[in-house]
């Protein structure tokens, strides 16, 4: 792999360690380590293991910056051919945000921070994986950035075994006992409580040393000099030493007899905690953020509360009377760190967390309506897992109306459904499921549904690719597209044409659904109650296509001789269609007295359907679900099609007839006519004769 990472600056810290121990560790492994900064003086200890560096401009908090500086992180993604873009700090990570977005390279953050809720830091959660620190930050990302759970990955700070060597306290202890203190002088680690905390020491220890290494930022000046006027005034200054910022940690450690850690806000991890207990060091440390991670309260080291320097003293003079309790806590806290803060642990969880992106990829399938055109989408379902088997997720966004068609579908991993008649009506809740679909973090979104909503939805779930027609609308929010110039093809070759951008080819146009066994036991009982015997033909009709489409409807009077011929043939009729199709169901059963019409509507589900279609001998239907539910099931099938065109709306299958008078005004697409000729002109001796020739292809089949 090629690994990019970002951070400011290559100077002494917790953050620039880690850099170096995981590029290093990437180079003696194989891979290409090469990281950005704005420079420093761990830049030559960079190079010299192999690892690239480059200099650019990504400390700076200037807009104007951050946007000239893109385009050359972009460059420098290409000629590297770069796999991950690591960005381990806010700029940075806005920087790599978009110049990945760009190069269509792999985001990964890691949050070294218990950053403040602010716009600015949000982009700290939006990788594919973001690394945090402890479990803490974890909850805090999840709480306060609504960053997916499913993104975080726990990966400690880690500490080089080879350079902090262990020396038991007991060993190391002389006449003077040395505390110290190390971080940046800036007022949240909490050195003004230390160096009162000192004072108390002070007076229980006659020999006594006082160790800050750490300078203060150039704005934090003033607050340095608070802390010498502090040391100062409570007689401190003769046994204190400010020591600057130390490159050689380990030597400053193997000198140390205590290290405090004064912190007085939330402390992402602690990295100077490990690298203590690691030359044996005991470590008193006040009780927040991640430090509750790495200290077991007496047992690897003492916890204190924040801003307490009467407790931090008593801790400390604690470890100095009680040697034997200072090595206990020492051997402890080394065994900890030897199982779970080593740099090849850290090293190979970060590498695994990289492939797992590289590798675990997220699909979004949009499409939530109608229930005809989603059993339409089956057949692309079914070629989408198969293009992508193993390491893919697959999502399905549905609507209400139509999820229990999906619920047992083996071919996605996960079903989300959508209600624009009520939770998600109108644009605010349009956002609210956009910015539900953007937490989870989709690489490709696949657009089936190809109208305005799906298309919005599709741009804001912030996926990298995004797949589907253009509409001339709001198709543009498309990043991969093609014209729908509405060709004269099936629905099936039609959603095909978006899938060959993903080499995604028609080789079976089938379409599927999952019935259960609960499903066809509830259907073999309802026909059980309806009395049919099991020599009887069965012939199912739906009786309308939808109360939106009352154009595509067969007329009823025409339903009527049709049952009353199939009847005097000793067949039986099975009227399929919903609720609302009752009224229409009750003037066809009184019209037909002495015929013992079976009368499905609404008492089925879809798969219900399905297994209901699966027992008729041939299914007759105008354009709509069930049409597609017959097709499904392998059922032959007479297609009724009045004001639109089957060569746009027909499934292949080989065992159907399509029955269509071409007038004038056909195919319109109008819902609504006032004299429905095209429907009317299709009389029931024809479909008569197509039900006889689908029973002899089937008796010679």
């Amino acid at each position: 792999m090629n690994i990019l990472q970002v951070l400011p600056e290559l100077n002494v810290g917790g953050v620039e360690t880690g850099t170096l121990d995981l590029a290093k560790y990437l180079v003696k492994h194989g891979h290409k380590a090469v990281v950005i900064s704005n420079g420093g003086e761990m830049v030559r200890e960079l190079e010299s293991f192999g690892a690239i560096h480059y200099q650019l401009p990504v400390h700076k908090k200037s807009i104007f910056t951050m946007v000239k500086t893109i385009p050359k992180l972009v460059e420098i993604i290409e000629k590297e051919k770069i796999d991950i873009v690591h960005a381990r700090s806010r700029v940075p990570a806005w920087i790599a945000y978009f110049a990945c977005r760009k190069t269509n390279r792999v985001f990964i953050t890691t949050c070294h921070g218990y950053y403040k809720k602010h716009p600015f830091s949000f982009v700290m959660g939006w990788g594919r994986r973001v690394i945090v620190l402890s479990n803490v930050i974890a909850r805090h990302m999840i709480d306060d950035f609504g960053t997916p759970h499913e993104r975080l990955r726990l990966i400690p700070r880690s500490v080089d075994l080879e350079k902090f060597k262990y020396t038991s306290p007991d060993k190391k202890r002389k006449e003077e006992f040395n505390v110290g203190i190390i971080g940046r002088l800036t007022p949240i680690k909490g050195h003004l409580h230390f160096v009162k905390a000192m004072a108390y020491v002070a007076r229980a220890v006659p020999r006594f040393k006082i160790w800050i290494i750490g300078d203060a930022p150039a704005s934090k000046e003033a607050y340095k000099e608070q802390v010498q006027v502090l040391v100062k005034r409570l007689g401190l200054w003769h046994c204190t030493q400010f020591l600057g910022n130390q490159r050689d940690i380990p030597s400053i450690l193997a000198n140390l007899d205590l290290l405090v850690l004064a912190t007085t806000t939330h402390e992402a991890f602690g990295r100077v905690i490990i690298e203590a207990q690691a030359c044996g060091v005991p470590v008193v440390a006040t009780r927040v953020g991640g430090v509750i991670d790495i200290i077991d309260d007496q047992k690897t080291g003492i916890l204190v509360p924040p801003s307490d320097p009467a407790s931090i003293a008593e801790a400390a003079i604690k470890i100095f009377k009680d040697v034997e309790l200072s090595r206990t806590l020492a051997e402890n806290a080394y065994k900890k760190v030897k199982e779970k803060y080593n740099i090849e642990l850290m090293a190979e969880s970060t590498i695994n967390v990289y492939k797992d992106a590289l590798s675990n990829l997220k699909i979004l399938i949009i499409k939530f309506s109608s229930l005809g055109d989603i059993i339409l989408s089956t057949a692309s379902l079914r070629a989408i897992r198969q293009k992508f088997l193993h390491n893919y997720k697959i999502t399905f966004l549905v609507g209400e109306e139509s999820k229990d068609l999906l619920f047992s579908c083996p071919y996605i991993d996960e079903l989300l459904v959508c209600d624009f008649k009520n939770r998600d009506k109108g644009m605010v809740g349009l956002l609210k499921l956009a910015a539900l679909l953007r937490k989870k973090n989709f690489d490709i979104v696949i657009d089936l549904q190809n109208n305005c909503k799906s298309h919005i939805l599709s741009f804001f779930t912030l996926a990298l690719n995004r797949y589907g027609y253009d509409n001339k609308k709001l198709g543009f929010l498309l990043n991969h597209r093609i014209k729908d110039e509405k060709p004269l093809m099936d629905p099936v070759t039609h959603q095909f044409r978006i899938l060959k951008m993903l080499d995604i080819d028609s080789e079976n146009p089938k379409l599927e659904l999952w019935p259960t066994q609960e499903d066809r036991n509830y259907i073999d009982e309802f026909l059980k109650s309806e009395w049919l015997s099991a020599n009887q033909v069965l012939i199912g009709i739906n009786i309308s296509a939808s109360s939106r489409w009352p154009s595509k409807n067969w007329p009823l009077q025409h339903i009527v001789k049709v049952c009353d011929e199939l009847s005097r043939r000793e067949m039986r009729v099975v009227i399929t269609g919903t609720e609302k199709d009752f009224t229409q169901a009750n003037l066809l059963i009184n019209s037909l007295k002495n015929i013992k019409i079976i009368n499905a509507c609404g008492k089925t589900t879809i798969n219900q359907l399905a297994c209901l279609i699966k027992k008729c001998a041939v299914f007759i239907s105008p354009d709509s679900a069930p049409l597609h539910v017959a097709a499904s099931q392998g059922v032959p099938f007479i297609a009724l099609f009045g004001a639109t065109d089957p060569r746009r709306h027909l499934v292949p299958a080989k065992e159907c007839a399509v029955i269509k008078k071409d007038l004038v005004c056909s195919p319109c697409y109008k819902s609504q006519c006032k004299t429905v000729k095209c429907m009317e002109s299709i009389n029931p001796e024809e479909v008569l004769e197509a039900v006889d020739r689908l029973l002899k292809m089937i008796t010679n089949g």
